[in-house]
């Protein structure tokens, strides 16, 4: 599940006719290719984060418990293949599919910066992609300022070839038929953060020695005011990260909800709730607030929450597809147990039956 950071008209999100479940990308005179589906894709649900100086009804959308029914196309060609045996209005994360109703020919290489062990397998993949599958690949510029790739002269004419972008300048998301990340879960961080944010929107302190004071409302209505160091509001697939450590429970990304994680407060009867994917959830500092208070986007883009400011939380409609090794309920307990050793301790030895025996004599 990801987040979403906008700062443009939020209504273009949630408008009926972007999150309709249909396949916009298709026609009536082209031919789905249903005979190579992509099989096995996990779709993390998101958060759409905006911040807002005034009141957020006229982007409210009718009350639900579900969140936004899923943009359906990603990308220029490709698209979720939908499940004739569904009978639900929103079909269930793990039955679906991607698919590509054109052959992919645009796609965004994204290389961990300052290691030197993917600069080969980088190399590799680019030359296969360009000279091989005839594909456009996108690329930062500061990947192409590595000395190692400068220097190299003959990887000069499949430099040229490559197409850059500038972040936060050039929209490249409608370009984009799928993403390549060489790295690590950060990297994969990174690259959603181009276009949206995936694990959690943070609010705090910042340097402040006071208490954050901030209201939370859901819907409109006032739920509570946190003092502490700050609040997290986190999706299903956030849940592993800061929130896991701040206290929260650990939520499959199929399941759509969203997390309120307080990071140590005051009160102690101020436990981690989860509410509806489908709610709206408004965070400002509260007018008794002694200070400031800051906010970060998966510790990204950090900015000041001043008074009268507010930050608007919605479920996005723009979910991050992934492939699967094998299914997404198995793979997800597997990056629990390898990466988190999630309830990994030393199994407590048994008793020998000679030691049983011995211990019967003694009680008789």
């Amino acid at each position: 599940m990801e987040m979403e950071q906008e700062k443009m008209n939020v209504r273009k999100e949630l408008s009926p006719d972007s999150a309709s479940y249909h396949c916009s990308a298709c026609h009536g005179d082209e031919t789905w290719s249903y005979n190579h589906p992509i099989r096995g894709r996990a779709k993390s649900r998101s958060l759409s984060a905006s911040p807002a100086l005034g009141s957020t009804k006229e982007f409210r959308r009718t009350r639900s418990l579900h969140g936004p029914c899923p943009v359906t196309t990603f990308g220029p060609k490709a698209c979720v293949l939908q499940n004739p045996q569904t009978i639900m209005h929103i079909q269930d994360p793990a039955s679906q599919r991607l698919t590509w109703n054109k052959s992919p020919k645009s796609v965004l290489v994204i290389k961990k910066i300052r290691d030197a062990s993917l600069l080969q397998p980088f190399k590799e993949l680019c030359i296969y992609l360009m000279e091989e599958n005839n594909m456009i690949v996108y690329v930062e510029k500061k990947v192409l300022e590595d000395p190692a790739i400068v220097s190299d002269e003959s990887f000069g004419p499949v430099k040229k070839k490559f197409c850059t972008f500038r972040e936060d300048y050039d929209d490249i998301s409608n370009q984009i038929d799928f993403i390549i990340c060489l790295g690590g879960d950060g990297t994969l961080l990174y690259a959603s953060s181009l276009f949206q944010v995936l694990n959690e929107v943070v609010i705090d302190r910042g340097p402040s020695s006071y208490l954050s004071n901030v209201d939370v409302y859901l819907d409109g209505h006032l739920i509570t005011t946190v003092q502490g160091d700050g609040v997290i509001v986190s999706t299903p697939t956030g849940s592993t990260a800061y929130a896991a450590a701040a206290g929260a429970s650990m939520v499959h990304p199929n399941v759509p909800a969203i997390m309120v994680t307080p990071i140590c407060p005051h009160s102690l009867s101020f436990r981690p709730i989860v509410v509806p994917a489908g709610v709206e959830l408004k965070i400002m500092l509260s007018p008794e607030a002694r200070n400031t208070a800051w906010v970060s986007f998966d510790g990204r883009k950090r900015q000041e929450i001043r008074h009268g400011d507010s930050i608007s939380i919605t479920t996005s409609c723009y979910p991050l597809p992934s492939i699967c090794v094998c299914d997404p309920v198995s793979d997800w307990f597997e990056s629990l147990a390898q990466c988190l050793h999630w309830n990994v301790r030393k199994k407590q030895a048994h008793f020998p039956e000679d030691e049983d025996e011995d211990q019967d004599e003694e009680d008789s």
